[in-house]
């Protein structure tokens, strides 16, 4: 068999906000396509119609764009192997029932969920297989005849797979190895409705990862144990020269690493689980996103990537072509991974650092707008320079550097009872007068006509400049003093100094 084009699929169901587990299985799935030249699908399983979720789809797809996953087919991509929307393939699947049919793959099964529950009660730990088939109301057990007759009255039916019992099932996964199941653990499947013409999840899938050509299926966990019924479905088709490889990723686990991480542990601990703010259309509930959060879209793909997978060595921060060059498979880990999501702001932090100051920058205005501040591009620029190293969030950076757009109003009464001395108006007063005369208003020129005047003076260095800063941002923070006089310029830096010196006397 020659070698077969790498082609993968993410296949949500549009039942709501995208988890951020299956943000994680589609950037692993992205990463493995673009490694190894190959393709990404966009697949929309809707076969579940009571499920369905009004504009699930499309938050869905802006959850791509603005991560940076990019899809080559599929629903709203296009691509010659479609429709990819399982419920406009209904024609498709029909056609595949029939094939298990003829071959007595599968059988017609009418039991009505009355009877089933009276089967449940009676036999203990009842499954639908071999060993019950023959008592149950089937094509196996009723005449043709009967089986056409009821059919034609409009019965509503189901489609079962027949599984054989008592056969070991090989799995080979590209994570976990070799997996082996035997087929008498497992229940004949519904594998179609007639209620609704439609197939369920395993049948769906099955065909349209043969039509589409899907060469590696890499999905959650929690589809490892259909992984079985999935192998002996491509058998009963005879198609196992195209099965595709299968890869089971680990779960992503509550950060105290005990269970699967669950929207309330987000809401618990003040984490986002989704990737964008998700209004939920029937309960009106609104749940919080990565991008509203504050996070770069940079930051969140790194952080997943490291979910439940290593580069072999111990590079924590990489760029998307970085982790594309580096991923591999066989160095996911097979238990389950923590959610740390302080590592998350952690990552926040290291890209707001690697970021040119322009593209924090630009980032930044909303947040001076929402505040009312209207400033030059320059200056935002050169105050995010001084001040991003402070942040992990770039809404924080209002609260380390407001103060150099707005004059403060009122003076942090602690600063003032510790910094603010007898002496310190009459001191202030003096250094106003000596910054009023500095022609040269940069840093260097500030800093060296002040430190002249402190040691003429005999003045304490601290105290001449806790009190300065004191009148500048109104509290004991900020970064070097003659940078805050500096982005403040000459004007605005006497003003904000006669101002304390008046309220603070």
């Amino acid at each position: 068999m020659s070698e077969r084009k790498v082609r993968v699929r993410f296949a949500p169901s549009p039942t709501g906000a995208l988890h951020i587990g299956g943000v994680r299985t589609a950037l692993y799935n992205y990463l493995f396509a673009r490694q190894h030249g190959g393709e990404l699908i966009f697949r929309i399983e809707d076969t579940d119609s009571n499920r369905f979720v009004p504009g699930a789809e499309e938050y869905i797809l802006e959850s791509f764009k603005w991560l940076g996953i990019h899809f080559d087919e599929g629903v709203s991509f296009g691509g010659e192997h479609g429709p990819y929307r399982q419920s406009e393939r209904r024609e498709i699947y029909k056609k595949y029932v029939q094939v298990l049919l003829d071959s007595g793959k599968a059988y017609i099964a009418f039991d009505t969920p009355e009877e089933l529950d009276a089967k449940r009660a009676e036999i203990a730990n009842f499954q639908y297989d071999a060993s019950t088939r023959g008592m149950m109301r089937n094509s196996l057990t009723l005449p043709k005849e009967k089986v056409d007759a009821l059919i034609a009255e409009g019965k509503q039916y189901v489609v079962r797979f027949k599984i054989e019992p008592n056969e070991d099932v090989h799995v080979n996964d590209l994570i976990r190895g070799e997996v082996v199941i035997n087929s008498s653990i497992l229940d004949d499947k519904v594998l179609y409705k007639s209620a609704d013409e439609l197939p369920t999840y395993h049948l769906a899938n099955i065909v349209d990862d043969h039509l589409m050509e899907v060469s590696h299926v890499i999905r959650g966990e929690e589809w490892l144990p259909s992984a079985p019924l999935h192998v002996l479905l491509y058998r009963a088709f005879g198609w196992e020269d195209t099965m595709p490889q299968f890869a089971h990723l680990p779960l992503l686990l509550k950060p105290e690493g005990n269970g699967k991480l669950s929207k309330r542990d987000g809401d618990r601990l003040g984490f986002p689980v989704f990737p964008l703010e998700w209004h939920d259309p029937k309960t009106g509930e609104i749940s919080s996103g990565y991008r509203e959060s504050g996070y770069l879209p940079e930051a969140v793909i790194n952080f997943l990537a490291l979910l439940g997978w290593n580069p072999g060595n111990d590079q924590e921060v990489m760029s998307m072509d970085e982790l594309i060059n580096l991923f591999d498979l066989h160095r996911c880990s097979k238990s389950g991974a923590k959610f740390d999501y302080k590592k998350g702001i952690w990552f926040n932090h290291q890209y707001i650092q690697q970021k040119p100051n322009e593209e924090i920058a630009k980032l930044f205005v909303p947040v001076l707008k929402s505040h009312g501040v209207e400033a030059p591009f320059d200056k935002v620029v050169t105050v995010v320079g001084m001040m991003k190293d402070r942040v992990s969030f770039i809404r924080e950076l209002w609260d380390v550097a407001g103060f150099f757009f707005v004059a403060p109003t009122e003076y942090d009464e602690k600063t003032v009872k510790k910094r603010w001395k007898e002496d310190s108006a009459k001191c202030m007063a003096e250094l106003a007068e000596v910054l009023a005369g500095i022609d040269d208003f940069s840093i260097e020129g500030q800093e060296k006509v002040v430190m002249d005047w402190i040691a003429e003076k005999g003045y304490h260095t601290g105290n001449i400049m806790n009190a300065f800063r004191l009148t500048l941002v109104g509290e004991g923070k900020g970064p070097h003093m003659f940078d805050i006089s500096w982005v403040l310029g000459k004007e605005e830096t006497l003003a904000r100094m006669k101002r304390a010196i008046e309220v603070l006397k």
